[in-house]
């Protein structure tokens, strides 16, 4: 468990659910672990319960984000490792979405992780020595929904930057490659399935049900599920990918 003995991880959205998963994990290999999240209280309570540090963050504001570069400079003197897990989710029929809830989506989902992944990078090649920058996309990504068109597209984008900035970085040493998830338990689906009861009329859980009865694997994948790839992608095993967007989806999806 030291696959990640002394690198330095900036994680975003990592005070609860899968980032707080991520930051755990990391810490257990040997990292020294940066959680940045807009909710700086719940970040302040989970840094202290795990050991490491906290910072706040809203990807959307460009202020925001070089004060976290900052923040993690000044903790640790570099980044080696950032997890762009920072994410919103939306539902609505094609003919009800909102201009104000696209924008929200796009500018946390897509120029959040743009910029962020900007902002690190800038840091990395100043550093000199390369690192790794994980990107959380989704299997939403990979197809269309009917109710999921606004999240669909903009993790369909995270794959795509994660290929561009992928062909990009890596002449810098810089690894860019994302994970893409199933449906996976927690506070995260419980909004989910909040979404497809009030637009299929179904009862609070119903959905949730469904969908993890249909994963091949025989349940919903949980936050813990995810770890392997993250520490994969993070270590020195992967410095030959590039580019890649992993599925750990129990087997929802193939590509």
């Amino acid at each position: 468990m030291s696959r990640l003995q002394g690198k330095v991880a900036l994680i975003t959205g990592a005070a609860r659910g899968i980032g707080r998963a991520f930051a755990e994990r990391y810490l257990a290999e040997g990292a020294r672990v940066m959680i940045a999240d807009l909710d700086v209280e719940r970040a302040r309570e989970t840094a202290h319960q795990l050991g490491c540090e906290s910072c706040s963050l809203d990807v959307t504001q460009q202020s925001s984000i070089d004060e976290a570069v900052e923040s993690t400079i000044q903790s640790f003197g570099r980044i080696d490792i950032l997890i762009n897990n920072a994410a919103l989710f939306t539902a609505a029929p094609i003919v009800e979405i909102e201009r104000v809830d696209y924008q929200r989506i796009m500018d946390v989902n897509v120029a959040g992780t743009l910029f962020m992944i900007q902002a690190v990078a800038r840091q990395m090649i100043a550093q000199g020595q390369g690192g790794k920058i994980i990107n959380m996309a989704s299997q939403a990504g990979r197809r269309g929904e009917a109710l999921v068109g606004v999240y669909c597209a903009s993790k369909a984008a995270v794959i795509s930057l994660t290929q561009s900035a992928g062909l990009n970085l890596i002449q810098h040493g810089i690894n860019v490659n994302a994970i893409s998830p199933g449906v996976v338990d927690g506070e995260h689906w419980d909004g989910v399935d909040a979404f497809f009861a009030k637009y299929e009329g179904l009862q609070p859980g119903e959905k949730k049900a469904q969908v993890g009865g249909q994963v091949p694997f025989g349940r919903m994948g949980c936050a813990e599920d995810l770890c392997g790839m993250a520490v994969f992608l993070a270590s020195s095993d992967a410095d030959y990918v590039v580019a890649q967007t992993y599925n750990v989806d129990g087997g929802n999806w193939m590509s």
